[in-house]
């Protein structure tokens, strides 16, 4: 990329990168998965989050928490740095962004109900916001939706730090173009056809099939996605990889480490 676009974050050129898949609120199995990197993670390795860290399982809020605390463990490592750990949006957090500006929706009531049936009632519940009244809200309208969207960024800034790493998702990351083996990470998907800043939300949404990509998506030799909409399971071949244990959906939360070389020097499963 010609100039530094704030949407996307280099990764540079480490040694290893560890890629979290999809935690969709399952708190305890990130605390178990994070016990584990913690053991294998040296100064100049990476940390790339695919996003989707909130909706389906029972602890969005707490999986927030879970995310910070560990990120201060990291950082306090002598050698580990701030960038050093990449956050990427998902649909779920898309999905929240568009939420908290429910009031100025088409159809609000039809667009919370479709985001309900998407997570969005497990994430609510997680900062003690009834789903009902938000449903009451948009049936009575703006000023009423307002309170209620007020009601949830209240909520939100009552647990430390949440508000603030919202603002620091990144829609892909990658490895050095320079580098002999450049990698992408995404939350669900790319349009092969479409420049990377063209993407839009192909990247949460993956209106193409990821698994028919057949030919690298240039310049990359691999895409890493951390979420399959379809849940088919882990996948790996020469040009893509689907790091989806299922977590959220009675699977696993899945971390895989890449070496500079795109190989796959480990696989840990919570």
């Amino acid at each position: 990329m010609a100039t530094p676009d704030p949407r996307f974050i280099s990764l540079g050129a480490p040694k290893r990168v560890w890629a979290v898949s999809a935690v969709h609120g399952e708190a305890g199995r990130l605390m178990k998965l994070h016990d584990r990197i913690l053991y294998r993670i040296a100064p100049g390795d990476r940390i790339v989050y695919h996003g989707n860290y909130s909706g389906y399982g029972s602890a969005p809020a707490d999986t927030m928490d879970e995310i910070l605390t560990f990120r201060r463990l990291v950082l306090s490592m002598p050698g580990m740095m701030a960038d050093d750990i990449v956050y990427l949006r998902g649909e779920q957090e898309e999905m929240w962004q568009k939420l908290l500006q429910l009031q100025f929706a088409p159809d609000p009531v039809n667009v919370l109900l479709w985001m309900l049936g998407k997570g969005m009632a497990a994430t609510l519940a997680s900062y003690q916001i009834s789903p009902h009244d938000g449903i009451i809200a948009a049936q009575e309208g703006v000023m009423a939706l307002t309170r209620w969207t007020g009601r949830i960024r209240e909520m939100v800034r009552r647990r430390p730090g949440h508000d603030i790493l919202a603002t620091h998702l990144r829609r892909a990351a990658f490895t050095a173009s320079a580098d002999g083996y450049p990698m992408l990470f995404v939350n669900a998907g790319i349009d092969p056809d479409q420049g990377l800043d063209k993407q839009g939300d192909n990247f949460w949404w993956a209106r193409r099939d990821f698994n028919t990509i057949e030919l690298p998506y240039a310049p990359f030799r691999r895409v890493i996605r951390g979420f399959d909409p379809k849940h088919q399971g882990m996948r790996i071949n020469c040009v893509t990889a689907t790091i989806d244990g299922g977590c959220g959906f009675g699977g696993p939360l899945v971390c895989a480490g890449f070496d500079p070389d795109g190989n796959v020097v480990d696989i840990l499963e919570a």
